[in-house]
């Protein structure tokens, strides 16, 4: 990397994905003044092998997640939304490949 890294600049979420069709994966934290500087030191410090093809930088105050204790009201409600599992759908003996 070039250049010193502030402590008190904003932390970023780094996101990589390897190659195209996949997922970006979370592959680590770092700090910079803004989102261009985070690109940057993304790309130096986790995309060094030329191993990305795509890399996000998210300001880790940005990040809303669940907790923990929030597990049963936020997934127990999908258990009762069978439509959303495959078994809940024939497929027609037309469809070749499913």
């Amino acid at each position: 990397m070039t250049g010193s890294v502030d402590p008190a600049w904003p932390l970023y979420e780094v996101f990589v994905r390897a190659k195209r069709g996949l997922n970006h994966v979370h592959v680590g934290s770092i700090h910079a003044s803004d989102g261009a500087m985070a690109l940057q030191h993304a790309r130096d410090v986790y995309t060094r092998r030329n191993e990305g093809v795509s890399i996000w930088v998210v300001p880790s105050a940005a990040i809303t997640a669940s907790t923990a204790e929030e597990k049963e009201s936020f997934f127990a409600p999908s258990r009762d939304k069978v439509y959303r599992h495959p078994t809940a759908y024939s497929i027609p003996d037309t469809v070749p490949h499913m």
